[in-house]
């Protein structure tokens, strides 16, 4: 792990390879060891960097009044401090929705975008019935028997390889930074900047998602200008622990396309 101050704030990442910068962002419930198969097998010929989101990992704890702006700041600050304007960011889940917030505050630091399985803001692409009601679920679950678990992450039984990994994040998950990014989420309506990104998208589902289903993925595709949707068979909503040979492959292609 890498450490970094930002603004006061300290923030951990993971770096790995050389070649053109990509930039991984982590789902709810997660932090950067959620993209170890990426780190293993892309940065051959790419430097891969995968942050703890603050509140997450090796990152310190936020304020209960940290926001979405505040997530996406950070993360323009760790990216400018490491020199990397222009790189390719690549989300999953509530990954997606803070790198939208930072295409629209600092839409010049994204040179390409990989947006996997993920929202517009719970309240822009499940509507306010279902983001209260998913935020209401965690907040009511008392504090000695928190359980960060996120139901329907997984199509069917998960891979026995990342088991190990799922288990070890979910442990490490502090429950008061998990409900203050989960709070952001749920009241996020981020649609009004799909239309306006104006970079090479890539959109990656699993196909039987059910936290984020593929009519999500579809709006997405109808909004982005130019975005390519590549469905993952057989596949839920973390796909790049779920399929990462499928994963890696659409955006190792995507990369060939736009970047390498």
């Amino acid at each position: 792990m890498d450490l970094i101050e930002i603004d006061g704030f300290r923030l951990a990442f993971r770096r790995a390879g050389t070649g053109p910068p990509v930039v991984f962002v982590h789902g709810g419930a997660q932090d950067s060891r959620a993209w170890t198969p990426q780190l293993d097998a892309l940065s051959d010929e790419l430097t891969i960097i995968a942050w703890d989101e603050p509140g997450a990992g090796g990152s310190a704890d936020v304020p209960r009044d940290f926001s979405l702006a505040d997530y996406a700041d950070s993360l323009a600050g760790l990216i400018r401090a490491l020199g990397i304007s222009g790189c390719t960011l690549v989300g999953l889940s509530w990954g997606v929705t803070v790198i939208l917030e930072l295409y629209r505050r600092h839409p010049t630091l994204a040179g390409s975008l990989v947006l996997a399985d993920g929202y517009a803001g719970w309240r822009g692409s499940l509507g306010a019935g279902e983001a209260d009601a998913r935020l209401a679920a965690l907040r009511a679950q008392p504090a000695d028997l928190f359980d960060p678990t996120l139901p329907g992450l997984f199509a069917g039984t998960p891979p026995a390889e990342v088991v190990p990994l799922h288990e070890a994040m979910t442990a490490d998950v502090r429950r008061d930074s998990m409900l203050t990014a989960l709070t952001a989420m749920a009241s996020a309506d981020l649609n009004e900047v799909l239309p306006t990104i104006q970079v090479p998208t890539q959109l990656v589902w699993g196909a039987l998602d059910a936290r984020s289903p593929l009519s999500v993925a579809r709006e997405f595709e109808r909004r982005v200008p130019g975005a390519d949707l590549a469905v993952i068979p057989d596949c839920g909503h973390v796909s790049n622990l779920q399929a990462p040979e499928a994963f890696n492959d659409i955006l190792r292609g995507f990369l060939h396309r736009h970047v390498v």
